[in-house]
């Protein structure tokens, strides 16, 4: 799957993504259960991962 995004619409989504992360980041920390904290760290690399892709396609568009 492709999806175009112009300047503004990529901004607003890596701003939403950078709060959910932290969120996730902080929800980490409090939660003691094992299996939902593995859950939670999944989706905490899945989101880092995400991230570094657009803020890498970012970087590339201004150097494109």
């Amino acid at each position: 799957m492709e999806l175009t995004l112009n300047a503004e619409e990529r901004e607003l989504l890596l701003s939403i993504l950078e709060q959910r992360h932290r969120a996730l980041l902080k929800e980490i920390t409090h939660t003691d259960h094992r299996e939902f904290k593995q859950e939670l760290r999944k989706n905490e690399r899945l989101l880092e991962s995400l991230l570094g892709r657009l803020r890498g396609a970012a970087v590339q568009e201004l150097h494109g």
